[in-house]
């Protein structure tokens, strides 16, 4: 049978989503474990997938180092963290740049291809830097939670490791992401269970947020947007993953094995394999997604 060029197209495109959820052993939205039970500490944090495939996360083995899994199953050993610093947020730049958020230390740390690591910004200021997000410009923004009053904060640290405090008097500021037309910054209060999305202007500065969503129960940790622009919201307390559309509407939750998920990373063949890295478990969980992640595609 001959087939017009539009009607071939299409059929690659079909088969090729055939064989993508053939070789993923799973289908969409059904969580499994990727990394088992302790071998991350309940400090794991911060999965973030390189352009190579392989995923990172802080707190291998013990606190104050990342590992990186290059498989199912498969961990080891990427870096030791200078002694007295501990990472939560992790970020990769388009040159193959780690960048760290220290919570202890106050710095956002980076770290070279060849595993070099130094003090990209410090800023006392900070109460402790939890999650990162960056722009395709490489522009990164930190969110800065103060637990014990409720209250955080939100900064923006340029090319130059120059760090610019945005916002002060937010809520417990957690997960923070950027929209895949760098034109929304996503933040969300812990505690509160908010999330706000910011303007982003063109010098780098925010405009006035508006409330993007608000949840009823249980913490808000992590975020990562598709390509799309759907927001994956890891809900700490409620053993899920919120999916929500660039309009606010909450499009569905993925249920995890563990109730405790504190960030997100998309990565695998195609970039729609999303990892959850699980506090109390010290594991990895996995999911297949029907979009490639933002950061997945920024970096190819």
């Amino acid at each position: 049978m001959k087939l017009t060029i539009s009607a071939a197209l299409l059929t690659v495109v079909f088969l090729s989503s055939c064989q993508l959820v053939n070789l993923s052993g799973a289908n969409f939205y059904e969580a499994q474990d990727w990394i088992e039970d302790g071998v991350f500490t309940e400090g794991v944090e911060g999965p973030v997938v390189d352009k190579n495939g392989v995923l990172y996360a802080v707190n291998f083995a013990k606190q104050g180092t990342i590992g990186k899994v290059t498989a199912k199953g498969s961990a080891s050993l990427f870096v030791h963290l200078p002694q007295g610093s501990i990472g939560n947020g992790l970020r990769f730049d388009n040159a193959g740049n780690m960048y760290v958020a220290d919570y202890m230390g106050h710095n956002i740390l980076r770290i070279t291809p060849d595993k070099q690591v130094s003090v990209f910004a410090h800023e006392p200021a900070m109460n402790q830097p939890n999650d990162l997000a960056i722009s395709d410009d490489g522009t990164l923004f930190a969110s800065d939670p103060n637990w014990q009053d409720g209250n955080g904060q939100l900064w923006r640290i340029d090319k130059n490791g120059n760090v610019v405090r945005l916002k002060a008097g937010m809520g417990t500021t957690n997960g923070i992401e950027v929209s895949p037309n760098n034109s929304v910054l996503y933040v969300n209060e812990s505690v509160q269970k908010r999330i706000w999305a910011f303007p982003i202007k063109h010098n780098g500065e925010i405009g006035e947020p508006s409330l993007f969503y608000q949840f009823d129960n249980h913490g808000l940790d992590g975020m990562r947007t598709d390509v799309h622009g759907n927001l994956y919201v890891a809900r700490y307390g409620a053993g899920e993953v919120a999916i929500i559309s660039p309009n606010g509407e909450l499009l569905r939750t993925v249920k995890l094995k563990g109730q405790y998920p504190t960030n997100i990373a998309f990565g695998g063949e195609h970039g729609q394999q999303v990892f959850v890295t699980m506090q109390k478990r010290g594991a990895i969980e996995t999911f297949m997604t029907e979009f490639a992640g933002r950061a997945f595609r920024s970096i190819q």
